[in-house]
């Protein structure tokens, strides 16, 4: 295995972090999931934490990962899964295919050239299928943990669909979500230059503060939020 740089191992800790917010990785899985359909397709799966919350709703299911050290990871994660196909996939790429849905949680914000990275979703799935995005939201929260992770770019709602509408998808839903948590990780990242990592930290805003937040926006959809959410559609 190649030696872990500084840049994977703050990628390693977020994740794995993140992977410990369990409130949180089901209520982001509930969002997507009514437009999966029975066959999606994940691009960067990462550890598998949101393949295996979809797998089940699905008749098959798909998860790709870029990285060679976390796709064997993911591979050996998911061995058991037989209703999970797992293999590489490096966007943006020629691939065709014909899958109910593309979902791609914080990964767009990682590619250079998300136009092209879009395109390459749309091409992934069937005339009308969906496009499902998450992506960190608002320019003026970009800290230094988004840099040392690899992020190039954080979005808004008019950013994100105009990046959308350029790849010949059709915009179907698109909103800010986890107004809290762009507070608490403005605060946590920019003003104190912490990592949001496995700690008492997450897991008291994924146990206490998350619900509240998921009940609010489940009536509201908050003017802003630390990521953006949308749902696009392959023309027919």
């Amino acid at each position: 295995m190649a030696e872990i740089t500084g840049d994977q191992q703050v990628q390693s800790e977020v994740l794995e972090g993140l992977a410990t917010a369990v409130n949180h990785r089901r209520w982001f899985a509930e969002l997507a999931q009514p437009y999966l359909g029975s066959n999606p397709i994940e691009i960067g799966s990462g550890l598998g934490d949101y393949a295996l919350e979809w797998a089940p709703h699905t008749a098959r299911f798909t998860a790709t990962e870029a990285d060679p050290d976390r796709l064997i990871a993911l591979k050996d994660r998911l061995a058991g899964h037989t209703d999970i196909e797992v293999r590489q996939m490096l966007l943006p790429s020629e691939v065709d295919g014909a899958y109910t849905a593309a979902v791609s949680y914080n990964v767009l914000e990682h590619i250079e050239d998300d136009r092209r990275a879009l395109q390459s979703m749309g091409r992934l799935v069937r005339p009308g299928g969906a496009v499902v995005i998450i992506v960190p939201a608002f320019p003026f929260a970009m800290s230094p943990v988004d840099i040392a992770t690899g992020h190039v770019r954080r979005y808004t709602i008019r950013s994100l669909a105009r990046v959308m509408q350029r790849a010949d998808l059709r915009v179907e839903r698109i909103n800010y979500t986890n107004a809290l948590g762009l507070i608490g990780y403005y605060m946590a990242t920019s003003v104190f230059r912490l990592t949001p990592k496995e700690g008492a930290m997450v897991k008291f805003y994924d146990k206490l503060v998350l619900p509240a937040t998921k009940a609010v926006e489940q009536r509201v959809r908050p003017p802003f939020g630390q990521s953006v959410f949308a749902v696009a559609r392959r023309p027919r």
